[in-house]
């Protein structure tokens, strides 16, 4: 019979040993997940393909959305690791660039990105208003391109809003509404829009900083 998880929450992996273990099983999750998509993967195959029990699998991940949230926190942890975007850029291209990053990076492998979408959704709904795990880490990241280490409510209101433009905006390219190159140029509009009047320097007077860059 297939094991039924319980409600409980996941376990952390401490030791060496138990990271690389976690590791690997998030690996096979990305393999799999990239090519089955959630409908079709099954937590047995993972288990088999990452070389460890199924016991073992669902202490980490008691089901196959703690899996897929599993899965978007390390795309996070990447993405907050990665260089910080290029000197010279106003805040809101800076959080237009990461975005833009994490789009190309997720939209690599379509089916994997709908359903760690899907899951992440899915532990909103579940958490309430403090958020995803993911979606903590997500917002420490932005904050962060933002210079808003110690963000205020308001902030805390303008980065959860451009985090959900980014997911409507991704879930247009999965459904093949627009193309990727839509994407980015949506992407980096929203951002100029829904940011730019809040963290961006204000302009000298008479100066057009939207008309500048489009002449350079």
């Amino acid at each position: 019979m297939p094991r039924i998880a319980g409600d409980r929450e996941p376990a952390q992996p401490v030791s060496a040993e138990q990271k690389e273990r976690y590791a690997r099983i998030l690996r096979a999750a990305a393999r799999l997940g990239s090519k089955h998509g959630s409908d079709r993967m099954q937590m047995n195959d993972v288990a088999k393909e990452a070389g460890v029990a199924i016991a073992t699998l669902y202490r980490y991940f008691p089901s196959k959305n703690d899996l897929f949230v599993g899965l978007m926190n390390s795309q996070v942890h990447r993405l907050s690791s990665a260089p910080a975007p290029a000197d010279g850029l106003l805040p809101s291209e800076a959080v237009a660039e990461i975005l833009v990053v994490a789009s190309r990076t997720m939209l690599e492998r379509p089916l994997l990105a709908t359903a760690m979408l899907h899951a992440n959704n899915s532990a909103q709904l579940s958490v309430g208003r403090e958020g995803s795990s993911a979606s903590q880490a997500f917002h420490v990241v932005l904050h962060r391109a933002l210079g808003t280490e110690d963000p205020t409510p308001q902030d805390k209101r303008l980065v959860r809003l451009i985090e959900q433009a980014w997911y409507g905006v991704l879930v247009s390219v999965l459904n093949d509404v627009i193309t990727m190159q839509e994407c980015e140029d949506d992407i980096r509009l929203t951002s100029k829009l829904l940011l730019g009047p809040t963290y961006d320097p204000a302009p000298p007077l008479g100066s057009s900083p939207v008309l500048d860059r489009m002449e350079n």
